[in-house]
């Protein structure tokens, strides 16, 4: 079995995913794990939990083949590429300017643009088509507009919701951490409550007052969504219509397979 590990940086996450490269370029996701994004993690404290986790799943470390890496956390760059290395014995294929994407970047400095952000889009146009609008519900909220000419607009970033909320416990010295989830109510009774139902339905409010503008300018837009609180939110929002948590691990796949498959 040739398996492919794809690796997602991400500032509060690094998501695991492994695929089956002879199952072609449509290969599924066989599975996908989460650790916390931690800048003092070693190279041996990532691997051995990458090989713990998969032997968990009966997958031994000689089957990966290959690594492909996204990284929005510079630090961990040497890490990841040394991880690949030490553990798998491959040298890691990682997004990065130069890299064959089949989508021409319109913003001022491509190269500035966050390797998960533009995974994201090429995995969203794969699998939904263009115009296309992907929402990422990370650790910022970003909102990546693509046109019908496959070509990235640019788009928004804001403060994530767990920024958000981590705020509010910070600054408001009588206000509680509270967990962020779908409210029993709209109107709160007590305090836990209150906070519960303003973070979260304004938070929806703000996805929905973008998602608004946004397509007054590109009405065939279809709307997607990925990131770790995609499930919470996106349902309660009026254009979120596609749900995709594992959108940017399904970018490694195809980037993958565009740069490194057709080498023999």
């Amino acid at each position: 079995m040739s398996l492919l590990l794809a690796v997602d940086v991400g500032n509060t996450n690094v998501v695991l995913g492994i695929y089956d490269l002879t199952q072609g370029p449509e290969a599924p996701l066989i599975c996908s794990w989460r650790l916390a994004t931690s800048r003092e993690r070693t190279v041996d404290e990532y691997g051995l939990s990458a090989l713990a986790l998969m032997r968990h799943q009966g997958i031994e470390a000689g089957q990966i083949k290959h690594v492909a890496i996204s990284c929005v956390v510079p630090p961990l760059h040497p890490v990841l590429m040394s991880l690949a290395k030490t553990y798998f014995g491959v040298d890691a294929f990682y997004v990065e300017p130069g890299v064959k994407t089949g989508v021409k970047v319109l913003i001022d400095n491509p190269a500035e643009l966050g390797a998960d952000r533009l995974v994201n889009a090429v995995a969203g146009i794969e699998k939904y088509g263009a115009p296309l609008i992907v929402v990422d519900f990370g650790t910022a909220t970003t909102f990546d507009v693509i046109n019908a000419k496959r070509e990235y607009l640019g788009g928004l970033i804001c403060p994530g919701l767990k920024i958000s909320a981590d705020a509010l416990f910070q600054r408001a010295s009588r206000l509680p951490r509270v967990e962020i989830a779908e409210p029993e109510r709209l109107v709160g009774r007590n305090t836990v409550q209150a906070m519960q139902s303003g973070i979260f339905y304004g938070y929806v409010g703000m996805v929905d007052g973008i998602l608004d503008r946004l397509l007054a300018e590109c009405p065939e837009a279809k709307v997607a969504a990925t990131g770790g609180l995609a499930r919470i939110i996106a349902p309660h929002t009026r254009h979120i219509k596609h749900i995709a948590p594992d959108l940017t691990l399904d970018g490694l796949r195809i980037l993958w397979f565009r740069n490194q498959g057709g080498r023999k």
